[in-house]
């Protein structure tokens, strides 16, 4: 399930990474999305426009909360029972005001928030490294949609610590994307002298079926990228 399909907007994703960020790092941020970032009260809101093309401005947890609204829904569905509290995972490099927006966002969500944990200590759980006896120091790497981190944790008796984490936060799988898209944006603008970096229309097609060849090129050498009607009834094609 991607977070396109939980809300009927104009490719919105990431909204996560907009937390509690300088404005530095939300300049930056701005030049990769196909929504507006915009202060309010001196902090990043997303302002999208929706299907029925009325304009509204959301914080990142309101958003999130969406999210995390669809995902308990969906928990309902499966487990066939109510669903109240949830243990909520984050990035280890997150700060206080990101963990405490990470918890507001499961609270409007309707969710009692039991305890906010680090991403990659939630990994060591799942690996069942917790059950495990004795002190042991672990390497945790996390390659995700937006970031590339590393932790390093000592477990000691099911206790976790994080010792260190580091990493790059524009360096996921949505950053390759935008590096084919900005490949092809360039290569459209050489041979046909289109500018299509300020359509939305476009770049919502492109970034679909550059996501799509990016996937494809797990398996695969080489990958043509077929677009019908990107702009002005141009059919584009190119490996």
């Amino acid at each position: 399930m991607t977070k396109e399909t939980v809300l009927p907007l104009c490719g919105l994703h990431s909204p996560k990474a907009h937390w509690a960020k300088d404005d530095k790092e939300v300049q930056k941020d701005m030049k990769l999305v196909p929504y507006k970032i915009v202060n309010k009260e001196g902090k990043p809101y997303i302002q999208i426009k929706m299907k029925d093309e009325e304009t509204k401005v959301f914080s990142p947890e309101d958003i999130s909360a969406m999210i995390l609204a669809k995902m308990k829904e969906t928990a309902e569905a499966f487990l066939g029972k109510k669903i109240k509290d949830a243990v909520v995972t984050v990035p280890a490099y997150f700060n206080d005001a990101q963990r405490h927006a990470t918890k507001d966002a499961g609270v409007i969500a309707g969710l009692n928030v039991v305890r906010i944990i680090n991403e990659p200590t939630a990994a060591a759980i799942t690996y069942g490294l917790d059950k495990k006896g004795g002190e042991k120091n672990i390497l945790v790497f996390n390659l995700g949609g937006r970031t590339f981190d590393v932790s390093i944790l000592t477990i000691d008796n099911g206790v976790f610590e994080v010792l260190a984490t580091n990493g790059d936060t524009h360096l996921g799988g949505e950053d390759f994307d935008y590096r084919i898209m900005d490949y092809f944006i360039k290569l459209i603008k050489k041979k046909h002298g289109n500018d299509i970096s300020k359509d939305n229309r476009a770049l919502g097609k492109l970034r679909r079926e550059c996501e799509r060849a990016k996937r494809s090129l797990s398996n695969q050498h080489q990958v043509r990228v077929k677009i019908e009607s990107l702009y002005d009834g141009l059919d584009f094609s190119e490996v």
